[in-house]
């Protein structure tokens, strides 16, 4: 029971919501970059939130259904196809056994999420399957797939007389889930006060745009630079995925999944947990700008967000024990 890649992708990797509690160790949490889309291919599979998804780029690698599955594909468009056949995102969508999985033409986003209904037969490292790939552990053998690589799979669908891709009926809606009112929200950090008041206007007022060495580690920003009113000696600290760090260039990076676990750069701001999974789908080119807003406000839009994940997740069950229970003892 497998998934066999055709054809590699620029960087497809195995993630799942990451493994925390070793950074002291120099373990950065990793995990992937869109926790929505995540959550809502898992919550259409009929798995647990933090299954492991296949994280995908552009352009994306072919795979090869040896064995019937279910499946649910969220976040970035590729124009995913199978056997040459458009799918939609944010379905969940049945692969016979011999049908072959493509991504054509990138229309939006930067990362799309599959998920497999029972999830991939893999080797956690330190709790989490997500790929390490400084380390080279966790995911698939720690590292991106490759040509001739098969994941296997816990379990396959009991179609086993379907000979054709199926599209059960009904979508997630996810556009509520992401923030798309133009600015990332942010809050001061530590190293705030020493911008100049000019500095502080432009990060709030101008535009950046994202730096084509931007990847999973940090979206390098360029913009106009930001100066501060003295020059201090920074002692490396712990940092976290979202804080915003001054470059001696005065230019700014935003730090994602890959993060190092310590640094020592000074942090202008932070990026708030609800933006973050909108932020992991902006391309290299695009702009994007910075608004500040309250502790309070952050924590208000992190609680609506995951209420309506929760939502989504319990409106998922309730279709996939009407239809897709039924459905499988028919098919079986």
């Amino acid at each position: 029971m497998s998934i066999a890649v055709l054809q590699q992708g620029i960087m497809d990797t195995i993630q799942d919501k990451g493994r925390y509690g070793f950074q002291h160790l120099g373990i950065n949490p990793g995990g992937v970059m869109d926790r929505i889309a995540m959550a809502v291919t898992n919550a259409l599979a009929g798995n647990p939130p933090g299954e492991a998804v296949l994280e995908l780029h552009f352009p994306a690698g072919k795979y090869l259904f040896e064995t019937p599955a279910l499946i649910a594909l969220s976040g970035g468009d590729f124009s995913a196809a199978i056997d040459g056949q458009a799918v939609q995102l944010n379905k969940l969508l049945y692969v016979p056994a011999g049908a072959m999985l493509t991504f054509e033409k990138l229309r939006s986003g930067a990362r799309c999420y599959l998920a497999v209904r029972h999830g991939f037969s893999l080797t956690p490292w330190l709790g989490s399957y997500s790929t390490h790939l400084k380390v080279a552990q966790g995911g698939f053998n720690g590292r991106a797939l490759r040509k001739g690589d098969k994941l296997p799979l816990r379990q396959s669908a009991q179609f086993t007389g379907d000979r054709h891709p199926e599209t059960f009926p009904w979508t997630a809606a996810t556009s509520h889930l992401y923030h798309q009112q133009g600015a990332v929200r942010i809050l001061p950090g530590a190293c705030w006060d020493i911008l100049e008041a000019s500095s502080q206007q432009q990060l709030t007022t101008g535009s950046f745009r994202i730096g084509p060495h931007s990847d999973r580690m940090g979206f390098r920003l360029n913009g106009t630079p930001l100066r501060t009113v003295r020059k201090e000696e920074q002692l490396s600290a712990g940092i976290c995925r979202g804080a915003i760090q001054l470059l001696p260039d005065g230019q700014l990076i935003i730090l994602m999944a890959d993060h190092q676990t310590t640094g020592g750069y000074p942090v202008a701001a932070h990026v708030i947990t609800a933006d973050m999974p909108a932020l992991a789908q902006y391309q290299p080119g695009q702009s994007l700008q910075f608004s500040v807003i309250s502790g309070e406000a952050a924590t208000t839009a992190l609680w609506q967000q995951e209420k309506a994940v929760r939502y989504l997740q319990h409106a998922s069950q309730l279709h996939l024990e009407k239809w897709l229970l039924p459905y499988e003892l028919y098919r079986s």
